[in-house]
């Protein structure tokens, strides 16, 4: 549970970065005043928090770990106690992290228009072309498309592909649902 929660946090805080320099792909809710060196600034601190928790819950597992090598051949084990006490600290405090980060930032969180934007103009947006145009010509259109800096839908319109078909091959939408829809699927 704990490493799973330090993936999610990171991956938050690294998609929350921002405003203009980072990732810029979620704004995080607003917490406390702003950092002490950059005004305006949402400090991810409920995911840091969190964080921090992680971090003790592996030392904890540690002491687990230390404790469960102190016993003998006659299963007797004096650690046991200290055992119990890291285990029963980590369910509390990763039971406290999870429902303070739910509450106060995932319920908070908010995506920008900066995914989108990005799917938009990545050349991976060719791959979808392929059982229209082939591979090759969507190869031609990924690599136009990181030589100009223009994307994939626009290249596309130049080499003659339908507007409608475009917009078909090229829904984001349906691009992240499961099923084989589209001109390549059965659906």
């Amino acid at each position: 549970i704990g490493t799973s929660l330090w993936k999610i946090g990171s991956d938050i805080r690294l998609m929350g970065t921002g405003p203009i320099a980072g990732l810029g792909e979620l704004r995080l809710p607003e917490t406390q005043p702003g950092s002490s060196i950059m005004p305006g600034k949402v400090n991810p601190v409920i995911i840091e928090s969190m964080l921090m928790v992680v971090a003790r819950v592996y030392g904890n597992d540690t002491t687990v770990v230390v404790a469960g090598q102190a016993g003998s051949l006659f299963e007797l084990n004096v650690m046991m106690p200290v055992a119990g006490a890291a285990i029963l600290e980590s369910i509390t405090l990763l039971a406290a992290a999870a429902r303070n980060f739910t509450e106060r930032c995932v319920e908070g969180l908010q995506a920008t228009d900066r995914g989108p934007e990005l799917v938009e103009r990545s050349p991976m947006l060719a791959t979808a072309l392929t059982p229209v145009i082939g591979y090759d010509e969507a190869a031609k259109l990924a690599k136009e498309s990181m030589r100009t800096g223009r994307s994939i839908r626009q290249l596309a319109r130049t080499h003659g592909v339908a507007e409608k078909q475009l917009n078909k091959v090229l829904d984001l939408g349906k691009m992240t649902k499961p099923g084989l829809e589209g001109p390549g699927g059965g659906g």
